[in-house]
């Protein structure tokens, strides 16, 4: 089969040009002029003509900081109350013993664990977690356990 010029169809979709004929007018219901009536004239949603804009006008308070550490903190009593002697305190048991919310949890356990040294331990234990009180090290340690710490991923 012999192809010839006329009978190909065009790679590029011709741009409409305005105001040549139609039911439209001169200006194809554009207006006269200015800035959104040239092709690609775009005004941003959020342009309030010369007026400062609203987001220029509000104050600014405050800041994020990414760099942050968020910890969830448990205290000696809780894992004196849950937990008997020789037993692995980790996150993943404090998780399932339901002493942290599974909201912290939902994340695939991602959150840091820092033991604080509230209340009073009895029992030989041991602890990993992100970081220690010095009052929860020393208790862990008086009571013959052991407090290791787990680096941050």
């Amino acid at each position: 089969m012999l192809y010839r010029l006329e009978k190909l169809s065009p790679l590029v979709k011709k741009r409409k040009r305005i105001g040549r004929g139609g039911s439209r007018g001169g200006t194809s219901g554009k207006g006269h002029k200015g800035q959104k009536a040239r092709s690609g004239g775009y005004v941003s949603p959020i342009f309030e003509g010369g007026q400062m804009p609203l987001t220029r006008r509000l104050p600014k308070r405050g800041f994020k900081n990414y760099t942050r550490k968020e910890y969830v903190c448990v205290n000696i009593q809780q894992i004196e109350d849950l937990f008997s002697q020789g037993e692995l305190v980790t996150k993943q048991a404090l998780v399932e013993k339901g002493l942290i919310k599974a909201e912290k949890s939902k994340k695939g356990m991602s959150f840091l664990l820092k033991v604080l040294g509230d209340g009073a331990l009895s029992k030989k234990v041991t602890v990993q977690a992100h970081a220690f009180s010095k009052t929860a090290l020393k208790a862990i340690q008086d009571c013959g356990g052991q407090a290791s710490i787990i680096e941050e991923i």
